[in-house]
């Protein structure tokens, strides 16, 4: 059973990439990934699930075997981010977040409710069922299934693009502290589901 982003996930994570690694370097992880028809046309702006989880993870795998693992990852991250600010603030679960109550919220609660927005958005649009668990000292972000690791085996996680999607967020809905996020548990490398590790302490 095939799954699915809609399609303007997938553009805006495209046109995140773009402006990390140049329109060359998109062309080429897009031919390194056997999808060389949307180096003309990518997806367009609709909320239709057509493009499918394997497509995104043929994309991560090409970063790994354009850039290397370490270039990969740092690419991925950075248009993880890109892509957070690109696209995913124009849903209507996050542009809440900009309410002067919302920020009078302490920083653990803005960036608890910025969490599940972010799932719920992911959870209601696509087919990357997302939640939130926490502990007293962390959140955990969790992913099942991941369209980064999908159907990929690898020996560490590979998710990166949703890691800098994450740090990202964090450091919007907390207006401006940054926030190690951790990748603990992925599908690729055969867990049930990813996880995502956030503490709830920004960095100093």
């Amino acid at each position: 059973m095939a799954l699915y982003y809609p399609n303007r996930f997938a553009r805006d994570l495209l046109l995140a990439m773009e402006e990390v690694m140049g329109r060359h370097g998109l062309d080429a992880i897009l031919g390194g990934a056997g999808l060389t028809t949307w180096i003309n046309k990518p997806p367009n702006e609709t909320l239709d699930r057509t493009v499918e989880f394997a497509a995104i993870s043929r994309i991560n795998a090409a970063l790994d075997e354009l850039y290397g693992v370490r270039g990969g990852r740092g690419m991925a991250l950075r248009a993880g981010r890109a892509w957070h600010a690109r696209g995913l603030m124009r849903f209507g679960a996050l542009r809440g977040i900009a309410d002067p109550a919302f920020r009078a919220l302490s920083v653990t609660d803005r960036t608890r409710v910025g969490l599940r927005a972010l799932a719920d958005i992911f959870t209601n649009f696509s087919d990357q069922v997302s939640h939130l668990e926490e502990s007293d000292q962390q959140f955990r972000f969790i992913v099942k299934p991941s369209p980064f690791a999908y159907e990929r085996q690898a020996e560490r996680p590979v998710c990166h693009p949703l890691v800098g999607l994450l740090q990202e967020h964090l450091r919007w809905a907390s207006n401006g502290r940054e926030f190690i996020v951790r990748e603990t548990q992925c599908s690729a490398t055969g867990a049930d589901h990813c996880t995502f590790l956030i503490n709830k302490t920004a960095v100093p």
